[in-house]
């Protein structure tokens, strides 16, 4: 039995028995009242009626007669004249009364009315002895409205007496239930604070509860930020805190590679004559040069989506960003790397800018190959400035806006969509669960995602392609019993939706019983974009049982406090860590400590973009669940 219904118990039993004490002393206490006055009652009446019957000189018939008519106009029980002899002389006695108290009250608590006696005299002659016995049904009528009555006050008291307790138990019930709700959480690997009682004992309980989860936050926080100082040391380059050629090229091939992703662009410069520069002025101010190089990269991918710069080399820099239109990121560019050169006021180089577009099906070898030739072209020009690379002849070339949008339109109205399908399973080869891409028929032909989701984002169709995939998501899991599960890739503005977010919530209550095996991801960018509607989709779909974890991870690590009160089952690595991870022994720490950590809270971490069997090798011995990507097969 809970300790809310044992204070309950104990309330209402206390309470039950003070009422009834009280109950039983006050009738016990009106009982022997009423006794008292029916004694005195029957006392009176018997000295009256006895002073009356002496002045009369009665003889017996008299005395009858007179009884007689005392008897007939008063409430008595009976009234007797006896000799001095003790022999009856007159008896009067009423018959049974009938009274509306219950029978069992009336038993439960007689009344005993004692009879008033008197001498009847004559003269100096004693007569006789009269006894009076009045009626008791009024006495017991009486005594049943004061119990009656007490019997109200006390079930009035009893009612206030609830409703107070109630609102003391609730009082104390509710720190005490979030302190429960903070244990649980901790179980879960969730970090929550509770606000504190106040009730002095309670609040002792919630001040440390509160002090524990803190200090392992701070230690959550502590260990994230150690380990994001290890991943830019990884990946950084140290003069210009941009990142370095190993993970940009890993970046690039990743970013080409993912064909649920957004079209984006490569912007590439190079400095001329950066060798004779830095003979010319020394380490320490090429250094500084190089820093506000980096300053200005860094400004210009800070308003860009998945924006991303390196340091290729001495004197090569690179843009990836999701982006399709990389001239005026290009011009920018330029503009302000020409104030910064300005400012050395030497015009020491020259800058020489290459760009191109790329989607899902390129290459990066290719796009760094058509890029380089235009930065080529720009050097021989002698002087600074910007060229676009050649196209690289891309079948199935993006159409506009308008035709994208009545395509995606008409291809859900119609369910020309599929699910393909990829295997994520651990290093002795067991699926894990299959990770899916939404794919979409435009005539006749299979477009993967890369194609439409940058569309359907700017025209707020993400959401119902989202719960298209879903929906087909589900239909697989219910064909194929044997799969362990499936995983949807969830858009961080379908998130922020709430009507997407409630149709979700219906659609797994209609498939309860396969949503278990349902594995729903959002990228890292996404969350941390939409932390308020993340949580919220979070406690909405939890109750179903399915899976949550984020995808391409591992940006931001320094951020990840911010949702260390939402339970994630699952951590997918972004591809660019792992990409020629059998080489890189930073990357290899990185990951090793991101494992660690993420283990303490049930977390798994799942490899992502595993291309070759070094790869995985080498991830098999960092401690990490799983993998996917185009090296990972089943058994």
């Amino acid at each position: 039995m809970s300790m809310y219904r044992q204070l309950w118990l104990a309330i209402i039993l206390s309470t039950l028995l003070a009422s009834m004490g009280s109950l039983l002393a006050s009738t016990l206490s009106s009982r022997a009242y009423l006794n008292e006055q029916l004694r005195l009652k029957n006392a009176d009446n018997a000295s009256v009626l006895a002073l009356s019957l002496s002045q009369k000189n009665a003889d017996p018939v008299a005395l009858e007669l007179m009884v007689a008519a005392l008897f007939d106009r008063g409430h008595y029980e009976s009234i007797s004249i006896a000799n001095p002899v003790g022999k009856k002389m007159v008896e009067r006695t009423a018959a049974a009364e009938r009274s509306p108290v219950p029978q069992w009250f009336i038993q439960l608590f007689p009344l005993s009315s004692l009879p008033g006696q008197a001498q009847i005299s004559d003269g100096w002659k004693q007569v006789g002895t009269i006894s009076v016995v009045s009626q008791s049904g009024f006495a017991y009528q009486a005594l049943w409205d004061s119990t009656c009555r007490m019997l109200a006050a006390i079930g009035l008291a009893g009612l206030i007496a609830g409703y107070l307790g109630t609102r003391v138990l609730r009082r104390l019930k509710q720190p005490l239930d979030n302190v429960i709700a903070q244990a649980r959480a901790l179980a879960e690997r969730r970090f929550v604070t509770t606000p504190e009682s106040l009730v002095p004992e309670l609040r002792q309980l919630s001040i440390a509860m509160n002090a524990s989860v803190n200090l392992l936050k701070s230690m959550f926080a502590e260990e994230a930020s150690r380990l994001d100082s290890l991943r830019r040391e990884a990946n950084t380059d140290a003069i210009t805190g941009l990142a370095n050629r190993s993970h940009f090229m890993a970046q690039l091939q990743v970013m080409t590679e993912q064909e649920n992703a957004a079209a984006g662009c490569l912007v590439m410069l190079h400095l001329t004559h950066f060798a004779e520069l830095n003979q010319q002025w020394g380490r320490a101010k090429t250094d500084a040069l190089l820093k506000a190089i980096g300053q200005v990269l860094h400004q210009q991918i800070t308003a860009l989506e998945d924006g991303f710069a390196a340091r290729l080399n001495g004197s090569d820099f690179a843009i990836l960003c999701r982006h399709p239109d990389a001239e005026p990121l290009a011009h920018a560019l330029l503009e302000s790397l020409k104030t910064t050169l300005d400012q050395t006021g030497e015009q020491p180089c020259r800058v020489c800018i290459g760009y191109s577009e790329f989607e899902y099906g390129m290459t990066a070898g290719n796009l760094l190959s058509q890029v380089d030739t235009a930065i080529a072209s720009v050097e021989m020009s002698g002087h600074s400035d910007i060229r676009r690379a050649a196209p690289l002849g891309i079948a199935q070339a993006p159409k506009s806006q308008e035709e994208w949008a009545g395509l995606i339109q008409q291809a859900l109205q119609q369910n020309r969509v599929k699910l393909a399908l990829f295997p994520v399973a651990d290093f002795n080869r067991h699926l894990l669960h299959q990770e899916s891409a939404l794919r979409l028929m435009f005539a006749d032909n299979w477009f993967a995602a890369a194609r439409f989701l940058p569309i359907a984002e700017r025209l707020g169709l993400s959401a119902k392609l989202d719960l298209s995939a879903v929906t087909l998501g589900l239909t697989t899991l219910g064909q194929q019993p044997e799969l362990p599960g499936l995983a949807i890739n969830l858009s961080g503005l379908s998130i922020r939706d709430p009507g997407f977010r409630e149709a979700l919530r219906k659609l797994m209550q209609a498939h309860a019983d396969l949503c278990h095996r349902l594995w729903l991801e959002i990228p890292e960018h996404g969350v941390l974009a939409h932390l308020d509607a993340f949580k919220i989709f979070e406690q909405m779909v939890r109750p179903s049982g399915c899976k949550i974890g984020l995808k391409h991870a591992g940006h931001q690590l320094s951020k990840l406090h911010l949702i260390d009160d939402v339970k994630l089952d699952y951590f997918k690595i972004d591809g660019a860590f792992v990409r020629s991870i059998d080489s890189n022994e930073r990357n290899q720490l990185f990951i090793k400590g991101l494992t660690s950590i993420m283990g303490r809270i049930g977390t798994q971490v799942i490899a992502e973009g595993v291309v070759s069997r070094e790869e995985l090798e080498t991830l098999a011995r960092l401690g990490l669940a799983g993998a996917t990507g185009a090296g990972v097969r089943t058994s």
